[in-house]
């Protein structure tokens, strides 16, 4: 039994030594193809890159995570920046008040919580905007022609209105 546990554990840190090689050279490779002829920019790319994978090994929100490594799977370091960026966007739209507008972010963009994020707030904006404006025909008109799209409205509004 203790022989066991002991060749498992032996393994287990060559398959670790096996892996973190074969990162190393993917990562290495990847600062070669950024920068072939500038050594000092591939040595701190490697650098961004290392901090990077060391970074979203550790992540929780396997969502999230998802989303960095489908949109950047061979650069960690922005693979960082998209966790970053999306998980503070997810964050962000948990706690919004206005269903409504919520409901169309999550309609145009259903996996992008960046995306979610912009459109609501984009929303939002347009919809505070058209409660502002008094009644009018132009104001009926835009809303007639986009009822779930508040930029839309606004677009009309202010182009029926201003020529904008």
């Amino acid at each position: 039994m203790k022989k066991a546990i002991i060749i498992l554990c032996l393994l287990a840190g060559i398959s670790n030594s096996i892996i973190s090689q074969s990162i190393e050279s993917k990562i290495r490779e990847f600062a070669r193809q950024e920068y072939p002829s500038d050594e000092e920019m591939q040595d701190y790319t490697y650098h961004q890159q290392v901090v990077g994978y060391n970074y979203m090994i550790k992540v929780t929100d396997s969502d999230v995570k998802s989303i960095a490594i489908r949109e950047y799977p061979d650069d960690y370091s922005m693979q960082q920046y998209i966790y970053n960026q999306q998980l503070s966007a997810k964050n962000y739209m948990r706690t919004v008040a206005d269903l409504d507008v919520k409901s169309i972010a999550l309609r145009e963009y259903p996996s992008d919580y960046s995306m979610q994020k912009y459109i609501y707030d984009q929303q939002l904006s347009a919809k505070q905007y058209m409660r502002s404006i008094p009644n009018s025909s132009a104001k009926s008109q835009a809303i007639r022609e986009y009822p779930n799209d508040y930029s839309m409205q606004k677009y009309i509004y202010d182009k029926m209105v201003y020529g904008n």
